[in-house]
């Protein structure tokens, strides 16, 4: 009950702040808007993310550099929660540009570390899936759900600054799937995450997800931190 409050309190008191504070681009720092257009035509730029070993066929808005990065940080960190909007129409545009996503499928967010959940007062990835997902329903003939089908237990610590092996045993036995909250049986699932470096969150999402028959078709991701050779959808 305690946790629900404050994370209630979390969201009511940065919203008065983003209602008593001007507007200034969450990228570049220009004023009017909290992602500008400048930014928005500049630094998206959908692409396949290189080929990682057991991470399904990814599609990023974007490089984890420049705008794009202080704009993720600023909803992921700073509780700029009004960019929720415009970073998740950039995640549906990776998605149809992308041409791969299939007219019937179920978003699953890749789940927060519980600790960091609450200090950020509430998860950011189901925020940012939910929004896609009505985005998405929007287009014609379109069957689209959503649903926080993977939880992350506690224990797991921080990725920054892990390597990927690192990062494998960090996330080994605690990332598991929600028998509650699993789509409908037969459909296929888009994964959904903020960042993807190593591949090590989507892989486990994907073997926690396959490991109670549920088929991942494939996965979209903001940022692209892999450094690595990719090409356009």
């Amino acid at each position: 009950m305690l946790t629900t409050v404050l994370t209630a309190f979390h969201h009511l008191f940065a919203e008065l702040l983003d209602l008593v504070l001007p507007a200034v681009c969450a990228g570049c720092g220009g004023p009017g808007r909290l992602w500008c257009a400048r930014c928005a035509a500049l630094f998206a730029h959908p692409h396949w993310v290189a080929e990682l070993p057991g991470v399904p066929p990814t599609v990023a808005a974007g490089d984890y550099t420049g705008p794009l990065r202080q704009a993720l940080l600023a909803y992921k960190e700073r509780g700029q929660h009004r960019l929720v909007e415009p970073l998740a129409q950039m995640l549906a545009s990776a998605v149809l540009a992308s041409d791969r996503a299939p007219p019937s499928c179920w978003l699953v967010p890749a789940p927060s570390r519980p600790a960091a959940a609450r200090a950020r007062g509430g998860d950011h990835m189901h925020a940012l899936a939910s929004v896609l997902a009505q985005l998405l329903a929007r287009v014609p003939g379109a069957r689209i759900g959503m649903s926080p089908a993977l939880r992350m237990r506690s224990g797991v610590l921080d990725s920054v600054g892990l390597d990927a092996a690192a990062r494998c045993a960090n996330l080994r036995g605690r990332l598991v799937a929600r028998l509650d909250q699993l789509p409908p049986r037969g459909v296929g699932v888009l994964l959904v995450d903020d960042v993807v470096t190593t591949g090590a969150t989507l892989r486990t999402c994907v073997a926690a997800l396959t490991a109670v028959g549920v088929p991942v078709l494939g996965a979209v991701t903001l940022c692209d931190a892999t450094g690595a050779h990719r090409h356009p959808p």
